[in-house]
């Protein structure tokens, strides 16, 4: 017998709050996609790029730090997937271990600001740097507040295997920081010549 029949409403395919996030991600998705426009349009008007007197920048501690964020992708998925499975237990962990890995993204770029040996101030290459990856770095402290407060909720018991969207509503925003990330070190650390 179909809902319709019985009465009742049917659940819904996609949830408010799923939805919700997913309309967000998209319109923070063509935020950075105006950044990385301007950046493309500044460079590709460039003789030389990056601009003469811009260090290296070193790869090292970026790949480092973009296995963090893989990482930690892979560990908020799984927290998704455990508590599907009714593992709360488990999905309280790794989500733990996910915000363990972003917190340590931020303390390590953090570091990594300090050792570049250029500015905001420093050109165009500079402010284009430190703003696009800035705010990258204040959607992560955002993925990580948003993540501990599921965390504070799957603590309490208040999320189980029929209701855990903001899990998996946090999770979608995890893996867009992820994305954008990816995105940032593919430019200005695998495109740019060092």
């Amino acid at each position: 017998m179909s809902a319709v029949a019985t009465g009742r409403r049917a659940k819904p395919e996609i949830t408010g709050p799923m939805m919700g996030m997913i309309l967000f991600v998209a319109s923070e998705a063509m935020f950075f996609a105006a950044f990385f426009a301007g950046y493309f349009t500044i460079k590709a008007n460039e003789p030389v790029w990056p601009p003469p007197g811009v260090p290296h920048l070193k790869i090292d501690i970026a790949t480092v730090l973009t296995v963090i964020l893989v990482t930690s992708s892979v560990c908020v998925q799984i927290a998704v997937r455990s508590i599907r499975a009714g593992a709360t237990r488990r999905a309280t962990v790794w989500l733990g271990i996910t915000i363990g890995l972003g917190i340590a993204f931020l303390a390590l770029q953090a570091y990594d600001y300090s050792q570049l040996g250029f500015g905001v101030k420093d050109g165009v290459f500079g402010s284009l740097f430190y703003v696009m990856t800035g705010i990258h770095m204040a959607h992560v402290v955002g993925g990580v507040v948003l993540l501990a407060l599921v965390f504070g909720q799957l603590v309490r018991g208040r999320l189980t295997r029929e209701h855990h969207d903001p899990l998996a509503a946090g999770a979608i925003y995890w893996d867009f920081v992820d994305v954008v990330w990816l995105c940032l070190f593919t430019v200005f650390y695998l495109l740019t010549p060092r």
